[in-house]
């Protein structure tokens, strides 16, 4: 998009608050008029007080200068404050489309784009789309009335001398031009430099346990020193670009102002001038130095706001979650079929699934079971839509998932997985997340009890209303599952996907959470992804997957017979296990 088009998009931002800033800009209108005033008095003040002796003058002439700054300071005030008002609403406005566009991104765009990267847009980025949506057009607006004004009163007195001054323009727009593009591209490099230091900032925070065990601290520390180093080496390109063009401007016009000077004193020999005059004359043309170098120096904020507008409509013009759905289910019986699907993850070559044919029967627990990478949970991610087949489909009650609205779709599917998810809220809001915002607290508590979450619950502080910190911290990681379960177990929804929920937990807490999961499933069509194979022992089917495809499925006493894939797998786990639990012959008893 061009600078122009970037522009005009966003003073569609402004456009909701044009009355604010219709009042700013009355106020600039009103601080650009006064401007040309200063000047334009000193002729009379000079030439009537110390020529002329006028009484009139030397009497009237300090009431109108106060006046004129008490109006000049009003405006000024208004203006300010109205501006800075629409800033700010015009931040929040583009805050809040992004992070609604963030809600509305695919799985796959999460993927390819690292957290810190899409925290710097929303925090970083739009502050610098501000100062060009307002803050720079205000500038421009009053200093070019203001320009305008002391132009026009320095071509009334002397027009000679004033084209004279209007020689430095052209160079002047030269030098904004050549330094345009530098800043252009060093504020681009900013951006992507500063999303780099939030990458490697909250990658520290959230592994700070694995930094300190690990003694990671200096290799983190170098990690981020490089990188704001990199950033500071783009800042101070930025720096120099927007610093060398203000002097040029100013030697230019100093150039001017030696050459007027000149000449002006040419004319004074001659008559052509009164003192008064001369002063005027000269007070304006340096008043007109402020403005001008504003203007030149505004190039700086408005290149780095226009980078930062790329950026931020970059992620605001991304498409959302494809929903071409129309078909709806209430309430679906839990029947889901994959038919011939195959799945690779974006460009990939391999592909992740190949040919997979599976039926799963309404009520009916299914295990997915398997080396790593062989596509489990690949396959469980299919069904609620986060990533769409390559090949083949997917039915739900005997409707393609493609055919049913996201929310219908997602409406009849819980999930529990290993990777608990909580809000920094209280227990209640997070069971009751979501939809079941307005849950009453007996559901939320039946919940709660139904997943063996009540037993701990009631000991927190504050019960219910207990803030778990962030991701839940507070907490221990049989807590934090069960929190999850009770929560699925308040959506009561007829698919449950279950994604090693009793990893790495001790005995206890595996104990609770396991007749948490068993009372969850009861009922409901449940997709079971583990490692650990004692845990699905009791599913109706397991089916074993390997290098992406259905390479066995059967009962759990059927696969061991078979002495295939899962025979060789709950042997090897077994084994494992036993040597686990028997005591080494040189182990001390404490």
């Amino acid at each position: 998009m061009t600078s122009t088009g970037l522009y005009l998009r966003l003073l569609k931002y402004v456009a909701p608050y044009r009355r604010v800033f219709a009042l700013a800009l009355a106020g600039m209108m009103i601080v650009a008029a006064t401007e040309p005033a200063l000047p334009a008095l000193l002729k009379p003040l000079l030439d009537g007080t110390f020529v002329e002796k006028d009484e009139a003058i030397m009497r009237w002439m300090p009431l109108v200068i106060v006046g004129l700054f008490v109006v000049r300071g009003l405006a000024e005030y208004t203006a300010h404050y109205s501006i800075t008002w629409v800033g700010n609403k015009v931040v929040m406005d583009l805050r809040n489309a992004m992070f609604k566009k963030l809600l509305e991104l695919p799985t796959p765009y999460y993927d390819n784009h690292p957290t810190g990267n899409l925290i710097s847009k929303l925090t970083f980025d739009v502050a610098q789309v501000t100062t060009a949506a307002t803050s720079v057009l205000t500038v421009i607006f009053k200093d070019a009335l203001s320009i305008a004004g002391l132009l026009a009163w320095m071509l009334w007195l002397n027009w000679k001398l004033t084209l004279l001054a209007l020689v430095m323009t052209p160079m002047i727009v030269g030098v904004v031009r050549m330094v345009s593009i530098r800043l252009r591209n060093s504020s681009r490099a900013v951006q992507a430099a500063m999303g780099d230091v939030t990458q490697v900032l909250q990658e520290a925070i959230e592994g700070h346990k694995v930094v300190k065990l690990f003694g990671g601290q200096r290799y983190e520390a170098t990690r981020f020193a490089e990188q704001i180093n990199r950033m500071r080496r783009f800042v101070m390109k930025q720096t120099a670009a927007a610093a060398a063009s203000v002097p040029i401007v100013q030697f230019v016009a100093a150039l001017a102002l030696a050459g007027i000077i000149y000449f002006a004193t040419q004319q004074s020999h001659a008559d052509q001038i009164t003192i008064g005059g001369f002063i005027s004359f000269i007070t304006a043309m340096l008043m007109l130095t402020a403005p001008l170098k504003r203007i030149t120096s505004v190039n700086e904020p408005l290149q780095r706001g226009l980078a930062a507008a790329e950026s931020v409509f970059e992620l605001i013009d991304q498409p959302g979650e494809p929903d071409p759905g129309a078909a709806v289910i209430a309430r679906a019986r839990g029947e889901i079929r994959f038919e011939d699907v195959s799945f690779a993850y974006g460009d990939a070559e391999r592909l992740a699934l190949e040919h997979i044919n599976l039926t799963v029967a309404p009520g009916e627990t299914v295990a997915l079971v398997g080396a790593s990478g062989s596509g489990k949970t690949t396959l469980a991610n299919l069904v609620p839509r986060f990533y769409h087949p390559t090949r083949g489909r997917i039915t739900l009650d005997g409707c393609d998932l493609e055919d049913l609205r996201l929310a219908s779709l997602r409406a009849n599917i819980a999930l529990v997985s290993q990777d608990v998810v909580l809000f920094n809220d209280t227990v209640a809001a997070n069971i009751a997340y979501g939809v079941m915002n307005g849950a009453s607290e007996a559901d939320i508590t039946a919940a709660a009890e139904a997943a063996h979450a009540m037993e701990f619950i009631r000991h927190l502080p504050q019960g219910l209303k207990t803030l778990v910190g962030e991701n839940g911290a507070k907490l221990s990681g049989g807590q934090r599952q069960r929190l999850a379960i009770a929560r699925a177990l308040l959506k009561n929804a007829p698919v449950l996907i279950l994604d090693e929920a009793t990893s790495a937990l001790d005995s206890e807490s595996e104990r609770h959470v396991q007749a948490a999961l068993e009372a969850l499933m009861q009922g409901r069509t449940t997709i079971v992804i583990a490692h650990r194979l004692s845990t699905i022992e009791k599913a109706d089917r397991i089916v074993v997957l390997d290098k992406g495809r259905i390479a066995e499925i059967g009962g759990h006493r059927e696969l061991l017979e078979r002495g295939g894939i899962y025979a060789k797998l709950y042997r090897i786990q077994f084994e494992l296990g036993a040597q686990s639990l028997a005591p080494s012959p040189n182990a001390r008893t404490y």
